[in-house]
């Protein structure tokens, strides 16, 4: 979980067993044939993540119970990937195997995987959701949210409709288990042949009982967990095991591929201008901003480099401050073309994209009827056959007339991640839930390079 998720928190004393003894059982292959498939995870399926637990040796409140610094984390909490169980679980739900999944984890992992939002119960609330409390709209962000406990945030409901201020979705101590989460998940569990329970010390109730909800039907419990549970007494088979490795076994046995994960990210290219009090010239505004609002962050963008092509009249500008925005004023007779080169942070397999943007200061109202999930869905095709990052493409284009302005929405391909399967000697040696993954990029550091008018995307190194 993210760090700044635990510094959230409001404090309380007990916080249930801490610095749990790990232990490790020979290797098990999971057979368990099941007919109505219920996963229940926790923290450990994302230590492979980077993303540290709470009660293992080196757990969060382990760390801070013994007075130790906590670690810091490789990557941002927004980088974050999911990890070869998160995806072992989208292929088990597309084959039909998995019918539904509970999760106790507030990294949204298991949507940005590809779980759809109507087979998951999200218990503790996820630090990348936003929700309306009028509408019940949902916002999944890119950027982690500035508050927990089901506080407002800083934004609106997009429904012209409603425009409710929305709420986060993490819980604090004090607050119930939301109904909406929690009642699909008792009503899955009640029905489940087997429930599978993955890195979780099931301790925090009442989310820890809900497995047991199947013994009454005559299922089944199964636990795989480093450390020791409450609940093993209760389990028909319990693997003292990392989860990366248990589940290898599960998919080989059921002769189903890992998929790779593929991470998009979108911004917008915001362009408005409007003539000067004599009608001389136009005054115009350019700025990168984030898809989901010009005022939210924009946590994947480093810097933004503006220049001109074939034009010495317009000095060249780096905006390495958000929001990203530049203002210009030329003349009316003239029109320039740009080069707009966005630069990404650590974490990202590609270092930029460059994108040509004619400044002719015509504003067309007819634009292309894109669909968005076509769109997204041949990125993501593109990515796996090319094994690279930095494909890109407009999924959205917007134009007014009053006050003139053109809102271009671009998507590119920042991760792929493939998993592959250890060796024994490596396996051996890997940390909790660790496994191996190839994070692809344009030769390692790639920049993406996008021309106007269109041309064919490319990718350079």
């Amino acid at each position: 979980m993210s760090l700044g998720y635990a510094e959230k928190l409001s404090y309380i004393e007990d916080v249930g067993k801490v610095g749990m003894t790990e232990y490790f059982d020979p290797p098990h292959v999971l057979q368990e044939k099941s007919k109505h498939l219920v996963v229940f995870t926790g923290a450990g399926i994302s230590t492979s993540c980077g993303i540290p637990d709470f009660r293992g040796p080196k757990g969060i409140w382990t760390l801070q119970r013994e007075g130790k610094a906590l670690p810091e984390a490789s990557l941002p909490f927004h980088r974050a990937m999911p990890s070869l169980t998160h995806m072992a679980l989208v292929e088990l739900e597309k084959a039909g195997i998995l019918k539904f999944l509970i999760s106790q984890n507030v990294d949204g992992l298991h949507l940005r995987s590809g779980i759809p939002r109507e087979k998951l119960a999200e218990l503790h609330g996820n630090s990348f959701m936003e929700a309306c409390p009028s509408c019940g709209a949902e916002y999944l962000r890119d950027f982690e949210v500035e508050t927990i406990g089901l506080k407002e945030t800083s934004r609106r409901c997009s429904d012209e409709k409603c425009g409710a201020k929305l709420k986060d979705t993490v819980l604090d101590w004090e607050d119930a288990l939301p109904p909406k989460e929690m009642d699909p998940a008792e009503k899955h569990c009640k029905m489940a042949d087997v429930v599978l329970c993955l890195g979780t010390s099931l301790q925090i109730t009442p989310a820890c009982n809900l497995p047991l909800k199947t013994l009454r039907g005559g299922g089944k419990i199964v636990i795989v967990n480093l450390q020791k549970t409450p609940k093993d007494k209760k389990a028909n088979l319990v693997i003292h095991g990392r989860v990366d490795k248990v589940i290898i076994g599960a998919m080989e046995f059921l002769k189903l591929q890992i998929p790779p994960f593929v991470r998009i990210d979108l911004f917008q290219v915001i362009l408005t201008q409007a003539l000067s009090i004599d009608k001389k010239y136009v005054n115009w505004t350019l700025q990168v901003a984030s898809a989901h609002g010009r005022r939210a962050p924009l946590p994947f963008v480093k810097s933004v480099e503006v220049s001109f092509l074939d034009n010495q009249d317009y000095k060249a500008a780096i905006l390495h401050v958000q929001p990203f925005r530049l203002k210009r004023r030329t003349t009316r007779t003239k029109s320039v073309e740009l080069v707009l080169k966005v630069n990404f942070i650590d974490g990202c397999g590609c270092q930029s994209a460059e994108y040509n943007i004619p400044i002719d200061f015509k504003v067309s109202t007819d634009c292309p009827n894109l669909d968005k999930e076509v769109v997204l869905q041949g990125l993501r095709d593109t990515a796996i056959q090319d094994l690279c990052c930095g494909h890109n493409a407009v999924v959205e284009r917007e134009a007014t007339l009053m006050p003139k302005s053109e809102v271009t929405v671009y998507a590119i391909v920042t991760n792929i991640v493939q998993y592959t399967k250890p060796s024994k000697a490596v396996a051996d040696s890997l940390s909790n839930g660790d496994v191996k993954r190839r994070r692809e990029s344009v030769n390692g550091t790639g920049t993406s390079r996008k021309r106007s008018k269109g041309h064919r995307n490319k990718s350079r190194s």
